[in-house]
């Protein structure tokens, strides 16, 4: 049974809006002023929290305010209850973080249909959404029932893209964002003399190109089909739903969008300041930590170009890495297949 904390000062009110609340099967804690209210959130907790704006003591504004610097009751959904309908008034409890705004006199399917709506709407949040189609494919249904983004589309474009085929290039200026469905993809940067330098390796469930689509300018990256790919893409308009519309669907979406940055993050330090051969054994692993699967030797058959690019180094230099590395049981080579052996002593590797 859900939990509500009703806050309301005025005696009928308080009892009329507890007894419709209580027909929908809602445990309800009520409380007569704002301070009673802070001590009833925080000793129980409440799935959501209805409150007046007008109130001695403390009125809903200062309740709010209160709520939200409190880490144990600042993620609760608050509703208020108001006589005034200024859009000033309006306003000012959605800069404070309120959830919604219900208008005295209210009917009881205003009132119930609001405390049903948020209530989904907080359910939502808590969802862990698989990073795979289907868990994309669930997220976008969810955006579109429980946060009424009905404009969002359907079906996406699907494309396969062959290996080697680019996907986006630098310069290039975005139309929306890519989802990888299946394969592999590079996203790299080329150096002014033509050197490449790989920022990420991604698979299934990853996006692309989103950074140059929410700065408005071009691509400072290309991305490169590693293998036979499909991608989905993501329209620019339906982007912009998901990341500006709403702040709480926003925050759940870019979660999505930027799980790989700390790895790109970690790249960058590992390039400036580790050696060659510590870098080589790292790309191995990245590369192992992107597509491992489920055997107990990884074998990868990543181009020695690839491989330079990811660690920062000369393809010669690469070559000449792994022959000491099959030589001293780190690795086997088999053709252009690297299998891994030792995968203690790679990420052991001193600098």
């Amino acid at each position: 049974m859900k939990k509500i904390l009703l806050i309301e000062d005025n005696p009928e009110m308080l009892e009329n809006t507890k007894a419709i609340l209580e027909l929908a099967n809602y445990q309800v804690i009520t409380a007569t002023n704002g301070k009673e209210g802070l001590d009833a959130a925080e000793s129980s907790i409440p799935d959501i929290i209805i409150c007046d704006v007008m109130m001695p003591e403390l009125d809903g504004y200062g309740t709010l305010y209160l709520l939200s610097k409190n880490q144990t009751t600042q993620n609760i959904p608050f509703i208020f209850l108001t006589a005034k309908a200024e859009r000033s008034d309006y306003r000012k409890g959605m800069e404070l973080g309120a959830d919604d705004y219900i208008t005295k006199p209210f009917s009881n399917i205003e009132l119930l249909n609001a405390v049903d709506s948020r209530l989904k709407k907080t359910e939502s949040l808590k969802k862990e959404f698989e990073q795979n189609e289907a868990g994309l494919h669930d997220f976008i249904s969810d955006a579109r029932k429980v946060w009424d983004l009905n404009k969002l589309s359907e079906e996406w474009d699907v494309k396969r893209v062959p290996k080697k085929a680019s996907i986006y290039k630098e310069g290039e200026y975005p139309r929306g964002i890519f989802f990888i469905k299946k394969g592999k993809v590079k996203v790299y940067k080329t150096h002014e003399l033509g050197k490449e330098l790989i920022i990420s390796l991604n698979k299934e469930g990853d996006f692309l190109g989103y950074l140059a689509l929410m700065e408005e300018s071009v691509y400072t990256d290309s991305a490169e089909a590693m293998d036979d790919t499909e991608i989905s893409f993501m329209p620019k308009d339906d982007f912009f739903a998901l990341v500006f519309q709403n702040r709480d669907l926003s925050q759940k979406f870019i979660k999505m969008l930027s799980g790989n940055l700390a790895e790109k993050e970690e790249q960058l330090i590992r390039l400036a300041y580790t050696s060659v051969r510590k870098r080589v054994a790292e790309a191995l692993l990245t590369v192992y930590k992107s597509y491992k699967t489920d055997e107990k030797q990884f074998t990868t058959d990543i181009s020695r170009e690839n491989l330079a690019n990811l660690a920062g180094t000369a393809k010669e230099t690469v070559i000449r890495t792994l022959s000491d590395f099959k030589d001293e049981g780190l690795i086997e080579i088999n053709g252009s297949g690297i299998v891994l052996i030792d995968y203690k002593r790679l990420s052991a590797m001193k600098n």
